[in-house]
């Protein structure tokens, strides 16, 4: 009799820690669950950095200056063909009285991709992954360019003019750049030569 009661506890026994471990097993499950959502990269809600990136590029307004234009009736509107290539080379500046624009603080485009002002002629660059553009840029240079808002992010080189020194991407966050880097990568490399400032005509004021 008491060998009989020795085994129905023996089993008891094991059918509880059967049934522990099994409920530990299930109670660890979504920890495991929760630990492989959070290190999912969340890329601002898109399905990729080179997709959250091209939204960026979109609300940041990047095509005002970089992507050339063509006229319509309804305006000037982007040339897909040029997308973020920057100034032409070939385009001259348009031609105004310098000196009197910049005696009277004025700021003149003719197409969105130069600027006269009393800082000078400055000329949108080019954007895309050709070397005459941003291939050879590393993301980290491309991140201290924005940060910094110096030419081609390189320590030591000019401090970026208007319009772009006024832009809002100093203010954004390193994943934000890294995501509008990747989508750079993505876009079709164009040859164009980015054009360099030209110094005012007049003195600069006291």
């Amino acid at each position: 009799m008491l060998k009989s009661y020795s085994l129905i506890l023996t089993g008891l026994a094991l059918v509880a820690i059967c049934f522990t471990r099994c409920s530990d097993d299930k109670k660890a499950e979504p920890a495991v669950a929760t630990e492989t959502a959070a290190e999912k990269p969340s890329f601002g809600g898109f399905e990729s950095q080179a997709k959250w990136g091209e939204h960026l590029v979109t609300l940041g307004g990047c095509n005002d200056c970089h992507t050339p234009k063509k006229m319509t009736p309804q305006g000037p509107a982007d040339d897909s063909t040029l997308f973020l290539s920057g100034h032409p080379e070939g385009m001259p500046a348009a031609d105004v009285d310098r000196k009197a624009m910049e005696s009277k603080g004025l700021v003149v485009t003719n197409d969105f991709t130069s600027w006269i002002g009393p800082w000078g002629i400055t000329y949108s660059a080019n954007l895309t992954p050709d070397d005459s553009g941003t291939g050879k840029w590393t993301e980290d240079q491309f991140l201290y360019a924005l940060k910094t808002m110096t030419s081609k992010g390189l320590s030591g080189n000019r401090h970026l003019l208007p319009p772009m020194s006024m832009m809002s991407g100093k203010y954004m966050t390193d994943d934000e750049l890294k995501a509008i880097y990747a989508f750079l990568r993505t876009v079709k490399p164009i040859k164009n030569n980015s054009v360099q400032p030209t110094p005012p005509v007049m003195p600069p004021k006291q």
